[in-house]
C-alpha cells in the first residue's frame, strides 16, 4: 500500500515483536496516555493549534518517545537497543519519504507543465456535481485496483479529482474523503497490493482465498460508502457549478491545454502497472512534465521567471504560484514542489522515533499480549485483533506493524478457536490497513494528507470506507456470518 517495498522484498520472518518481561502492562500505557493526552489538549485547548508551533505535533511524538525510553531505561532496556530499534524504523521509511519528496517534485512539474489544469479543465466538462463524490471513489478504486497502491492513486488521480471539485465548489475534505475510501477499497482487493500480500502470509492462508473471503466485508461496505457519497452530492450547495463557463475560460487563458498532456501521467500508470519502482516511476513522470513544460507551456515559464530552466528547478524544489483571472484557480493552481512536503517528512521521522522506541521497550509486545488474554469468546476475539490493530497504527505509526504484531501474536489463538486463518487475515486487513490513514502521524496518514492538500481532521469523517470497515467485521463476527472454521482432517 505505502509503496514502500516490492513484494519479493518484505522479510516476513525477520520481523521482530520484541517481549521485554520487566515490562507490565500499566508502565507500557504510561507514554501512550502521556502522547494522547498532550495531542487532545493541544486539539481542544490551544488556540490555532500551535502549542509549541507549526511543528507542534512532530514534537509531541518526539516527547511521547522521550517518555517512553524513561520508561525503558526504568525496565532495563539500554539506551542502544532503543536507538538500535529506531534506526531500523527509519531505514522502513527511507523510500516512502523520497517517494514523498518524488510527489512534491511531480505536484510542480505538473502544474507548470499545464498537466493539472488539464486534468480540471476535462474533468469540469465530464463530471458534474450530482455524480461527482460516488465517482470519485469508483474512480480511484479502479486505479488503485489496477496499481495495487493507494498512495500511486492519490498522487495521480487524486490530486486532479481535487483540484476538479474543489474548483466546483464542493468541500476538499469530501473529495479527500471520497477518493481515499475508493484508494482503500481498490488496494485491499488488489493481489498487487503489498498488504493484501502481507496479511494472509502473516496468517498462513493464500492471496486468493484471503481476497476472496475479504469480500464478503468489503463489498457491503462500499456500497454503503458509494450510497452515502450519492446522497451527500444532492445536498451539496455548489456555488462553482454555475461558474464552469467562466473557469474553463480562465484555463484557457492561462494554459496551453491539450490532450497530449495525459501522455505523462498515463506513461507513469503503465510503468506502475508493469511492476516499475515507484521511485523510477515517479521520477519519470517528474523529468517528462519538465520537458513538456518547455513544449507546451513556454508563456508560462516566462511568466515566472526570466530562465525557463530556473522555473521548472523552482517548480521542483519550492513554491510555485500561477496567477490567472480567476481567484479560485489561482490559489488552486499553487505547489510547494519538495519543500512542500518536508512537514510531512519530519512527523513521519517522529512517529518513527515513538514507535521505535515502544517497540525496543517491549511495550507493544506487553499491550497486544494484554488484549489476547482477554478475548474469552470467538466475537472476543475478533475485537481484540481490531482494537490491537487500531491501537498500533496510533502506537508504532505504521501500516506494516499494525499488520505484523497482531497476525503473529493472534494466529495461533484463532487456530485454537477452529477458526480459519482467513477470518485472521480478512481482521486485520478491515482494521490495519484501512485505518492506518485516519491517524495523522501514521505513515499513511500523513501521505495522503500531505499529497492531496487536506488535513486527516479535514477528511477523517468522509473517509467512510475507512472507519466503516472495522464496524462491518465486527458486525458480521458478532452475528456470526461467513466465520469460516477449520476443516478437521
Amino acid at each position: 500500500m505505502q509503496d514502500q517495498k516490492n513484494l519479493s522484498e518484505i522479510d516476513i520472518e525477520n520481523q521482530k515483536i520484541i517481549d521485554n518481561k520487566e515490562l507490565n502492562l500499566l508502565e507500557s500505557l504510561i507514554p501512550v496516555v502521556i502522547l494522547m493526552g498532550l495531542l487532545a489538549y493541544n486539539i481542544f485547548f490551544v488556540e490555532g493549534q500551535e502549542w509549541f508551533g507549526a511543528y507542534t505535533n512532530q514534537y509531541t511524538l518526539l516527547l511521547g518517545g522521550v517518555v517512553a525510553g524513561a520508561v525503558g531505561f526504568f525496565n532495563k532496556v539500554s539506551l542502544k537497543t532503543m536507538i538500535a530499534e529506531v534506526w531500523e524504523n527509519w531505514k522502513s521509511v527511507f523510500v516512502p519519504i523520497m517517494i514523498l519528496f518524488l510527489v512534491g517534485a511531480l505536484a510542480g512539474t505538473w502544474l507548470v507543465s499545464g498537466i493539472i489544469p488539464a486534468m480540471v479543465y476535462y474533468g469540469l466538462q465530464v463530471l458534474s456535481p450530482e455524480i461527482f463524490l460516488p465517482a470519485s471513489v469508483i474512480i480511484a478504486a479502479i486505479i488503485s485496483i489496477a496499481t495495487g497502491s493507494s498512495w500511486t492513486t492519490s498522487a495521480t488521480v487524486g490530486i486532479a479529482l481535487v483540484g476538479i471539485g474543489s474548483a466546483l465548489g464542493i468541500p476538499t475534505g469530501m473529495i479527500a474523503g471520497a477518493v481515499i475510501s475508493g484508494a482503500y477499497f481498490g488496494d485491499k482487493m488488489s493481489p498487487l497490493s503489498d498488504t493484501t500480500n502481507l496479511a494472509p502470509a502473516m496468517a498462513g492462508t493464500d492471496l486468493f482465498t484471503h481476497i476472496k473471503y475479504m469480500a464478503f466485508t468489503t463489498v457491503p461496505t462500499i456500497l454503503v460508502t458509494l450510497i452515502v457519497f450519492a446522497i451527500l452530492s444532492g445536498t451539496i450547495d455548489t456555488t462553482g457549478s454555475a461558474d464552469v463557463s467562466s473557469l474553463l475560460v480562465s484555463i484557457d487563458n492561462t494554459f496551453n491545454i491539450t490532450p497530449w498532456l495525459f501522455v505523462v501521467p498515463l506513461v507513469v500508470i503503465a510503468m506502475i502497472l508493469k511492476k516499475t519502482k515507484p521511485l523510477i516511476a515517479l521520477g519519470v513522470g517528474v523529468v517528462l512534465a519538465g520537458v513538456f513544460a518547455f513544449f507546451f507551456q513556454s508563456d508560462v515559464l516566462a511568466s515566472l521567471s526570466d530562465s525557463k530552466i530556473g522555473t521548472v528547478i523552482n517548480s521542483v524544489l519550492t513554491d510555485t504560484q500561477i496567477q490567472t483571472d480567476n481567484e479560485k484557480l489561482t490559489e488552486l493552481f499553487a505547489s510547494g514542489g519538495m519543500n512542500g512536503m518536508l512537514w510531512t517528512i519530519f512527523l513521519i521521522i517522529c512517529a518513527m522515533v515513538f514507535g521505535g522506541v515502544m517497540d525496543a521497550i517491549g511495550a507493544l509486545a506487553k499491550i497486544t499480549k494484554s488484549l489476547l488474554a482477554v478475548a474469552t469468546s470467538i466475537f472476543g476475539l475478533f475485537a481484540s485483533t481490531v482494537i490491537s490493530c487500531l491501537g498500533l497504527n496510533v502506537i508504532a505509526s505504521d501500516q506494516y506493524l499494525a499488520l505484523v504484531i497482531p497476525g503473529k501474536m493472534f494466529k495461533k489463538a484463532y487456530e485454537d478457536r477452529g477458526l480459519a486463518p482467513e477470518n485472521l487475515s480478512r481482521t486485520l486487513e478491515d482494521s490495519g490497513t484501512v485505518t492506518s490513514v485516519l491517524i495523522p502521524w501514521n505513515t499513511c496518514g500523513a501521505y495522503q494528507s500531505g499529497v492531496l492538500g487536506v488535513s486527516v481532521a479535514d477528511y477523517f469523517i468522509y473517509a467512510i470506507f475507512n472507519y466503516l470497515s472495522p464496524f462491518t467485521t465486527l458486525l458480521f463476527a458478532a452475528l456470526n456470518i461467513k466465520i469460516r472454521q477449520l476443516v478437521k482432517k
